[in-house]
């Protein structure tokens, strides 16, 4: 079957060791909106690349559900050879490259929910974006855990509401991480970034490492709310590195992307080319 990417709905899957159904549910018009109609589990999502046939860290991706199902009394169904054989036979069926969220729910059963990989338009790279903060934090940070998103619906719409590009949680008077996403800042050419209290992103680990290379020192340490930044960027799987020119409408720096942020976008998009992993 050719699965009609063109079109703005999800597709989701049921995952079986005999194979794979699709499934309908009565909202299929996000990943968020099918997530939150599954029985709450542990989720992942990533992009894809190379016709559908590379993921950037996968490893890393899948063991967020399968390193912490057993703990959780979880047993999924595939092991993660079988999972990729199954994703593959999936993702045949689509033309262009995909959005794709693998979801572990508590009965076991596993799913994946796909839809068209929408990129962001050059001017915001270039032109870098609006953010917001809203009182809010994970219950379990280094859990992946779809609760989160029932959890944090209400400032989802209160972000959809604002115009703005994300949402940055706050604990304390500390800015830990976006909605969707990990947040880095820049003071005196230093890179800071919370270490406790966020999920540890796969490409939040990429871009550390890459920034290493680069020289920068790392400051593994919140920052409060009120801290003038040089810089500040946002990370996600599906975006790569999003450059924030404005928080809660007071600019960051010179209110322009700064120089760090686009030395790390050059770097991981390089980085992203050499890879990628077969699916």
């Amino acid at each position: 079957m050719l699965y009609n990417v063109g079109m703005s709905n999800v597709h989701l899957f049921c995952l079986s060791p005999e194979g794979w159904g699709e499934v309908f549910l009565p909202d299929m018009s996000s990943l968020d909106a099918v997530t939150r109609q599954l029985p709450p589990g542990l989720y992942t999502t990533f992009r894809t690349y190379d016709e559908r046939r590379r993921v950037l860290g996968l490893r890393l991706h899948l063991e967020r559900i399968y390193g912490p199902a057993a703990g959780l009394g979880l047993r999924p169904p595939l092991d993660q050879s079988a999972l990729r054989c199954v994703l593959r036979e999936i993702l045949a069926g689509y033309d262009g490259e995909v959005r794709l969220r693998l979801v572990l729910a508590g009965d076991s059963q596993m799913y994946a929910a796909v839809e068209p990989l929408r990129t962001l338009p050059p001017q915001v790279y270039e032109q870098g974006v609006r953010v917001v903060t809203v009182r809010l934090h994970r219950q379990s940070p280094r859990v992946k855990s779809t609760a989160f998103i029932a959890h944090s619906e209400a400032q989802r719409r209160l972000l959809a509401e604002s115009g703005a590009f994300e949402a940055l949680m706050v604990r304390g008077g500390y800015l830990l991480e976006g909605l969707t996403s990990n947040f880095f800042y820049v003071r005196e050419g230093v890179l800071g970034t919370a270490r406790r209290g966020v999920l540890l992103g796969v490409t939040r680990r990429t871009v550390l490492r890459l920034a290493r290379q680069l020289g920068m020192e790392i400051c593994y340490r919140p920052a409060r709310v009120d801290t003038p930044f040089d810089e500040a960027f946002l990370t996600s799987s599906s975006r790569g590195v999003v450059p924030i020119v404005a928080i809660d409408g007071k600019a960051v720096g010179d209110g322009r992307v700064g120089a760090w942020t686009r030395r790390l976008g050059q770097a991981y998009e390089a980085y992203v080319l050499q890879a990628v992993e077969k699916l």
